[in-house]
């Protein structure tokens, strides 16, 4: 257990790294539509470069309106952000 945790430590991992959004499970037809959800997105003024399924999350990777990086994760259903990293 001890070189499991060395060698966690080594390369460079953490908590905040293991740790996945949560987000809500919602059967898939009351999920939003891939593409509507991006162009919901596009429209509030976020430059998209990946937009992917992640479990039960919808991610994105890429800039706000102010240019900063963003990595948020949003609700399948509702587009509420669940957990976001910005830059």
């Amino acid at each position: 257990m001890l070189k499991i945790v060395a060698l966690m430590c080594t390369l460079g991992f953490s908590g905040a790294v293991l740790a996945d959004a949560k987000c809500a499970a919602h059967p898939k037809e009351e999920w939003i539509k891939e593409s509507d959800a991006r162009a919901k997105l596009e429209a509030d003024g976020y430059k998209i470069k990946k937009f992917k399924v992640d479990g039960n999350c919808y991610e994105i990777y890429g800039h706000n309106k102010e240019g900063k990086k963003v990595e948020i994760y949003y609700d399948t259903k509702t587009l509420d952000v669940v957990k976001s990293e910005i830059d």
